[in-house]
């Protein structure tokens, strides 16, 4: 799913440029309860992060690029979605990846410098 090139951002987010909670690119999001009658009310960026984010917990960034949804939007998207408990955010600190294997990576990318 891409987002539509003809639609604006500030269109998909009602003129807003942040959500009532900040959303950093690395917070890692998953579903609460999925309610279809729910989803399909939503515009189709919002239903795609939505459904996306009851398939699998990802991070926002990753998110965002699954979806095709431009960052700033999908952080408004999501932060809508939480304020509704229709999604959870993780807690700050809890990755649902393993830390050592992140600390090799970047080590790893250190070298390449």
């Amino acid at each position: 799913m891409t987002a539509n090139p003809w639609v604006r951002p500030y269109v998909l987010t009602g003129g807003r440029t942040r959500g009532r909670t900040h959303l950093l690119v690395h917070t890692v999001i998953s579903g609460r309860r999925y309610d279809a009658a729910f989803a399909e009310r939503l515009l189709p960026e919002a239903r795609a992060l939505y459904e996306r984010a009851h398939a699998t917990s990802e991070s926002v960034a990753e998110l965002s690029a699954h979806c095709g949804v431009s960052l700033g939007v999908t952080r408004v998207l999501l932060a809508d979605l939480a304020a509704g408990d229709r999604i959870a955010i993780a807690a700050e600190g809890t990755s649902p990846y393993d830390r050592n294997v992140l600390e090799r990576v970047i080590d790893g990318l250190r070298e390449l410098a």
